[in-house]
């Protein structure tokens, strides 16, 4: 999936950059979940786990689509791929207010799942396209610029979303739950997945300009797709998908609950539209992180940086769990910042020393992502369970005390001399 020499490909620069964009903008899109389901929970009166379910809906995809997506791609080839995706996220978008204007929850489930599967789809493309367009030698560079962008679009999302869909109606200070304040609600629900759409919209239009130039920049690079099936036969692959599996689930939960969490009377107690906007907060440390994170692996091995991340994230979600207000509030937030390196790491690490082939791997990896449909359920059970929402964070507790065994046996076993890792920007 990338050069077979060092050279960068002719127009491979100015194609990296329309490419780079994508990652931006399947972080915004995913982000957008955390403020939708404190909106849905109250516009739509729901239970934690039925407003989780929008988590499920998402992350679900990955399961569903993933290696169809592969197959899409082989066929129609990257710039056609990556079209034909975001056409598919246009059309999630606006079955939203079908869905609003029958009143219909499982409508919006719809058609985020619809959304996810288009992400997917862009994932599959653009991933092993930011390594085609360039050196092979400088893949690895590639890929953690794409993150931070990946990065920036998620932390901008909550802000945004938050002042979209957690303000006004039955939102707005003193206000009760009405037919008219959730018309109001459910229109706002409306205009920013028609607006999301909009955007898309533009997003294929500037990637129809830029196809020519994409398509030549990654000529000679082989579209490759294996059934992830291959991989159950290697443990090492194995243990990499349930690490992921375990990591989105984990850093999912804590997004997904977060604006409620902050929005606790015995946490911040702050307006939902305040709490939701201190969600940038935790999507941003991870970008931040994500930055320091690549200088620190030039010099601490990747495996011992994964065990100290995983530990932190483990130690902040156990104050989380024992404390309140402030204290409580500002650890849960912390966990973004150690989230920054554990994907990519966990992914390199396992193509590193799967004996199965890098693409079958990669294929289960990607699947694996479906954690982040799973474990916010079982937090949402959690929380309807408990008088607060601290309980909510023994789930990610969990998660991270496994990573960290996953770090330490990685650090036991030595990866495969001359494994290509391509690890994806984001999930």
């Amino acid at each position: 999936m990338s050069q077979t020499d060092t050279t960068a490909p002719k127009g491979g620069g100015l194609a990296f950059a329309y490419v780079t964009t994508l990652f931006f903008a399947w972080g915004f899109a995913t982000s957008l979940i955390d403020p939708l389901m404190a909106a849905t929970r109250r516009v739509f009166d729901l239970t934690n786990t039925e407003a989780a379910l929008a988590a499920s809906a998402w992350f679900i995809a990955y399961a569903v689509m993933s290696v169809p997506a592969a197959g899409v791609l082989g066929k129609l080839g990257y710039s056609r791929a990556v079209i034909a995706a975001l056409a598919t996220i246009v059309g999630g978008c606006l079955i939203v207010p079908v869905a609003t204007i029958v009143d219909w929850y499982p409508g919006v489930l719809i058609a985020l799942f619809v959304i996810a599967s288009g992400v997917t789809l862009l994932q599959v493309a653009a991933n092993p396209l930011v390594a085609a367009l360039g050196s092979k030698k400088s893949s690895h560079a590639r890929l953690n610029f794409s993150q931070f962008f990946n990065s920036l679009g998620a932390t901008i999302g909550p802000f945004l979303g938050s002042t979209i869909l957690l303000t006004g109606g039955v939102f707005a200070a003193g206000a009760v739950v009405t037919e008219a304040t959730r018309a109001e609600s459910l229109r706002a629900i409306d205009f920013a997945f028609l607006a999301m759409a909009g955007f898309f919209v533009l997003m294929a239009l500037f990637i129809f300009t830029a196809r020519k130039k994409i398509d030549v920049a990654a000529a000679g690079s082989n579209v490759e797709s294996a059934s992830p099936l291959k991989a159950f036969s290697s443990k090492w692959a194995m243990f990499g998908a349930l690490a992921i599996f375990i990591y989105v689930g984990s850093e999912v939960t804590i997004g997904l609950f977060m604006t409620n969490f902050l929005h606790s009377a015995n946490i911040l107690d702050i307006p939902l539209e305040d709490a939701g906007r201190m969600v940038s907060l935790y999507w941003g440390g991870a970008m931040v992180g994500r930055l320091i994170g690549s200088g620190l692996m030039t010099r601490v091995p990747a495996a011992v940086l994964l065990a100290v991340c995983t530990a932190a994230a483990a130690i902040l979600c156990a104050v989380v769990t024992l404390t309140a207000g402030p204290t409580a509030a500002y650890a849960a937030i912390a966990v973004g910042f150690f989230n920054s390196i554990m994907f990519p790491t966990i992914f390199s690490l396992t193509l590193e020393r799967s004996s199965a082939p890098a693409s079958a791997t990669s294929g289960l990896l990607c699947t694996a992502i479906v954690g982040g449909a799973v474990l916010p359920w079982i937090a949402g059970q959690v929380a309807d369970a408990s008088a607060t929402l601290n309980p909510v964070f023994y789930v990610p507790l969990a998660g991270y005390l496994l990573l960290v065994l996953f770090a330490f046996a990685a650090s036991r076993t030595k990866g495969q001399e001359g494994a290509v890792v391509a690890a994806p920007g984001g999930h």
